[in-house]
């Protein structure tokens, strides 16, 4: 887990501060999006969260090379960062063989994990969809990969997300093979942020939306393994 001092945002559970994990706590590979490495507020911000949701033994994050060093480059086709996100996982599959495999991805990084779990030699008990951009740049819908995957996928997504309209991932979600589970933030951006007003009408907060996904997103999980 990252280093950096509490802030406000901050979730605390029983599970922090220890080490002893059972085999049954899986190990988490986090792969950023296309503008922000792992390092973004972001990104330690839900590295945290899904660690202490999912009680992994160890939430792995890292940036792909294109970004890497404080790189501003535009990133390459998500085929492109298949072979270095596998090495990623391999590594950290080698290092917790008895923990089950979670991938989990924001935005671009999704779509990559995906990929990923499609491969044969991965063996990954369920994909998390943290803002997956369904929808290319020129309006196509990027699904090929969502129907080839046999492994249980959730996607996570605001409802306002301009790059994935919920009506379209919908009848993705029904044509998958794999089992699929949907969680919509109300109102929530690419990047889950929810207006103020919007929360002013629902009486809620960010926090507490973004931990109803979490929570969502635990009980998922925690299906899947018990399926394994």
């Amino acid at each position: 887990m990252d280093s950096s001092p509490p802030t406000k945002r901050r979730r605390k559970t029983k599970s922090e501060g220890t080490n002893d994990k059972s085999p049954s706590s899986p190990v988490v590979v986090f792969a950023h999006g296309a503008g922000a490495p792992s390092s973004s507020d972001w990104m330690l911000r839900w590295k945290e969260m899904l660690k202490n949701a999912l009680d992994a033994v160890e939430v792995v994050t890292f940036d792909y090379p294109y970004i890497a060093g404080g790189k501003k480059r535009a990133p390459p086709k998500a085929e492109k960062l298949v072979e270095f996100h596998k090495d990623i996982v391999k590594k950290t599959t080698d290092k917790y063989p008895a923990h089950p495999l979670i991938l989990a991805g924001k935005s671009m990084g999704s779509r990559v994990s995906c990929m990923v779990a499609a491969e044969v030699d991965i063996d990954a008990s369920a994909v998390i969809c943290l803002g997956y951009p369904l929808k290319a740049m020129g309006g196509a819908v990027r699904d090929e990969t969502l129907l080839q995957l046999t492994v249980p996928v959730m996607f996570v997504q605001g409802s306002k997300d301009g790059l994935c309209p919920l009506e379209k991932l919908e009848t993705v979600c029904k044509k998958m093979k794999s089992h699929n589970e949907l969680h919509v933030i109300n109102g929530g951006d690419h990047s889950f942020k929810i207006g103020k007003k919007h929360l002013q009408t629902k009486g809620s907060t960010q926090d507490q939306a973004e931990d109803l996904a979490v929570q969502g997103v635990s009980s998922f999980v925690s299906r899947c393994l018990k399926g394994k």
